[in-house]
């Protein structure tokens, strides 16, 4: 299950996880991907968890989180966007170019 995967390598990288932190922010993440899939709405499970993980840290102590790994997840996320829609688009070029040679 890569949400798992991601979870157990995430709970060390941004931040260290008592037992209790790690019961509320699996609680917390449960219950938003829940309403996302009641409304209807696309939910990414991996951001979903990283969020919690990083809000429960943050209750403790802001200094807890380990921001730069936090920094680097959310720019993963902001050029995963844009990169995926100019694959998209190159693909479709080219198998327009396709369709009319053939």
């Amino acid at each position: 299950m890569p949400s798992a995967h991601f979870s157990l390598v995430g709970r060390d990288r941004i931040i260290k996880l008592d037992p209790v932190h790690g019961f509320a922010a699996g609680t917390a993440a449960s219950t938003l991907i829940q309403i996302g899939t009641q409304f209807g709405l696309p939910v990414s499970t991996t951001q979903v968890v990283s969020g919690a993980m990083m809000g429960v840290g943050s209750t403790r102590r802001l200094s807890s989180v380990r921001w730069g790994v936090a920094t680097n997840i959310l720019l993963a996320w902001l050029i995963t966007i844009p990169a995926s829609a100019a694959m998209a688009a190159l693909t479709y070029g080219l198998s327009q170019a396709l369709s009319r040679v053939l």
